[in-house]
């Protein structure tokens, strides 16, 4: 039975405790729209006081340390996150990798603390518009995915999902036309039958990222082989990410 639509706010480096109003009616919001599967993640300073006022999103974060505890100073482990509330966490993403220096490595030890806490994966990837002119975007993404990814994992269907964020879409106002998104994100659907297996592989739901905003999501998240889509900006106030969401909820109507 395919899975309801995700759609995943990334509050990035936003948000004071005067944001827990757009969470509130965020949470309210998805209580009418049950066809869509509503998530935030704010950030750290906020993941408890989010996850307390939600009802019906799930809360989760922007990162994790691999490690479990120890002399880590800022860092914070997929354990603690848990215990404050966290259901998932958002690990590869271009800004923590280009702008950390975090390597496929680094994430995929990452990912697995976090599976190994009990929390949901959303391992993110993407190419430069370099990369994309290029003509190996599609080789690039799917290596990044291989190297970043488990291979052991316990129920993936319920476990992980992608988000292809093209690099060059990410807050600048250019989205991917609807025939790439559903290229890259047909070749992601390849790799994970190919690492997780027919039955599994075939649902995990792959999103998109880069640009998506009310107006332009029906005909993003219409593409092939797209399930939801995780959302920066455009997730900061509740009007913009549910309008989002509705958008999602309408295409799975049809």
């Amino acid at each position: 039975m395919p899975q309801r639509p995700y759609i995943v706010g990334n509050w990035k480096m936003n948000g004071t405790r005067a944001m827990l109003s757009e969470a509130r009616a965020i949470d309210r919001a998805a209580q009418r729209h049950m066809k869509v599967e509503v998530a935030v993640a704010p950030p750290y300073t906020l993941l408890h006081a989010v996850h307390r006022e939600a009802a019906q999103i799930a809360v989760g974060a922007q990162d994790c340390h691999p490690g479990e505890e120890g002399a880590h100073t800022g860092d914070i482990s997929a354990t603690m996150l848990a215990d404050a509330g966290a259901k998932f966490v958002i690990l590869g993403h271009s800004e923590r990798r280009m702008g950390h220096g975090e390597s496929n490595e680094l994430v995929r030890t990452k990912a697995e603390a976090a599976l190994d806490a009990g929390m949901r994966v959303i391992m993110c990837c993407g190419e430069t518009e370099e990369t994309r002119n290029s003509g190996k975007a599609t080789g690039f993404v799917l290596d990044q995915l291989r190297a970043s990814l488990p291979e052991q994992v316990e129920n993936p269907l319920e476990s992980i999902a992608i988000a292809y964020e093209p690099v060059w879409a990410i807050g600048t106002g250019k989205a991917a036309t609807v025939q790439d998104i559903g290229e890259m994100h047909g070749a992601i659907r390849t790799l994970l039958i190919d690492l997780y297996g027919e039955e599994q592989g075939i649902e995990i739901r792959i999103l998109y990222g880069g640009s998506v905003n009310p107006e332009n999501a029906r005909e993003l998240l219409g593409a092939d082989e797209v399930g939801g889509a995780l959302i920066g900006g455009a997730s900061l106030t509740a009007d913009s990410f549910m309008g989002i969401a509705l958008a999602a909820g309408e295409i799975e109507d049809n």
